[in-house]
């Protein structure tokens, strides 16, 4: 395996690691680094990802560098190293939601979690990332996406999760593939606030959405999540 870096937009890195044998097509692992005065990396990736995943970090910027680490839920894939960048940071912190810090990361964290409230947002200079969240969607109660204001971009994690190693951006359709696998992975969970949750992040309009898994995009971004809302809506109805 390797970890490829790819700009997809103004100071925001995707560092991307393609499992072959992780679904068919093979199954890309993506962390997110917002190259600010005060770097954050959305995502560490798993436990045993670590020496991938820092390299990579440390083309764009210093490891110890690092001031913010973030990510979607508690799952070894989205957080798995957070503790190995937390002791290669010695400045860095956690920042989740309030709920996903008492529930879980107060005791995993090997320092104390920074907790958000919905909306707040960290001003990392120059950038700014806005705390959004987003319980149960589209899984775990903690679930939280965040959205960086200057450059409109918002950081989708598990969100329109596709398989294949597609390139870092895509003008392509990227609901498509994502209803696809979701017809491997049943991974959603589905209630009456998905789509309306969905909904509620295309009112951002954002211009990039960075997916963990899959191909980020910037187009028709809006469209795309009213589009996956819509079909997680046809989904409830016969549910």
């Amino acid at each position: 395996m390797q970890t490829t870096v790819h700009e997809i937009a103004d100071r925001i890195y995707r560092l991307s690691t393609c499992v072959a044998d992780a679904a068919p097509g093979g199954f890309t692992f993506n962390q997110f680094l917002v190259a600010a005065d005060e770097p954050m990396l959305f995502h560490t990736g798993p436990r045993r990802m670590f020496p991938l995943v820092s390299e990579a970090v440390a083309s764009i910027v210093p490891l110890d560098r690092l001031r913010w680490i973030g990510f979607g839920h508690v799952e070894s894939d989205e957080c798995g190293a957070m503790n190995e960048f937390l002791a290669a940071a010695p400045h860095a912190q956690v920042a989740h939601g309030a709920l996903g810090c008492m529930v879980s990361l107060d005791d995993l964290c090997d320092r104390p979690p920074r907790k958000l409230a919905d909306g707040e947002v960290i001003d990392l200079g120059g950038m700014r990332v806005r705390h959004i969240d987003t319980p149960h969607v589209p899984h775990n109660w903690e679930s939280r996406v965040l959205f960086e204001e200057t450059t409109g971009t918002l950081f989708c994690g598990d969100l329109f999760t596709h398989t294949g190693d597609g390139p870092a951006l895509t003008d392509g359709d990227i609901v498509g593939p994502a209803l696809a696998a979701e017809e491997i992975f049943h991974a959603t969970a589905l209630s009456p606030a998905t789509a309306v949750t969905i909904r509620r992040l295309a009112a951002l309009q954002p211009r990039t959405l960075a997916l963990m898994h899959g191909s980020s995009t910037r187009t028709r971004c809006a469209e795309a999540l009213a589009q996956l809302a819509d079909a997680y809506d046809s989904m409830l109805i016969p549910a």
